[in-house]
């Protein structure tokens, strides 16, 4: 993995070879150190060593759920095996969403009501308060979310006020507010 790193920052003249050892010239590490401040949600800050970036290991945790099957599959198909938001109609793609949080809500993890199926890219915007979805079943959207991905521009940003097609109590009011409430820009 080190030396596909190397090739990587050396294939756009970001690492420099020095003797027998490879280095970030200034430019690579400027790149490193924003890289990773933009694209990570760490709080990841390079450790120098005479000057030079050194690498350190860290420890990962992973939580995941288990979603019954049967579960997973009667999500689904309620809403036609289609993301409503998105249109993704791959069933390796979507998710079971949770309108009121898994880890917060443990009487609401199987009530239909809650849940709903999102693309993958979807359902980590909801998660991270990126768009909603209100009582009137329409689509709101954080007044801070800005992207150039023409996919959520499309499915997400120009689709803000419009109503997302939700068969009929689908989804609970009640739920939807409650979650709505805890979002500060709603």
């Amino acid at each position: 993995m080190a030396r596909q790193r190397v090739n990587w920052l050396r294939s756009m003249d970001l690492v420099e070879e020095r003797s027998d050892m490879f280095a970030l010239t200034d430019e690579g590490r400027s790149f490193v150190e924003s890289a990773v401040a933009e694209w990570s949600d760490s709080d990841w800050k390079p450790s120098m060593i005479d000057d030079e970036l050194s690498a350190g290991t860290y420890t990962t945790t992973i939580h995941a759920r288990a979603v019954d099957p049967e579960f997973r599959a009667t999500v689904i198909s309620r809403y036609d095996r289609t993301c409503p938001v998105s249109g993704v109609d791959h069933p390796g793609l979507l998710d079971v969403a949770h309108v009121l949080a898994w880890s917060e809500h443990p009487d609401h993890r199987a009530d239909l009501t809650n849940v709903l199926p999102l693309s993958k890219t979807h359902h980590a915007a909801f998660d991270r308060e990126l768009f909603t979805i209100d009582c009137d079943y329409r689509l709101r959207v954080n007044p801070s979310f800005e992207t150039e991905s023409d996919l959520l521009q499309r499915t997400i940003i120009q689709q803000a006020g419009e109503r997302v097609a939700l068969p009929e109590k689908s989804l609970s009011p009640g739920y939807l507010a409650e979650h709505n409430a805890g979002l500060a820009w709603v």
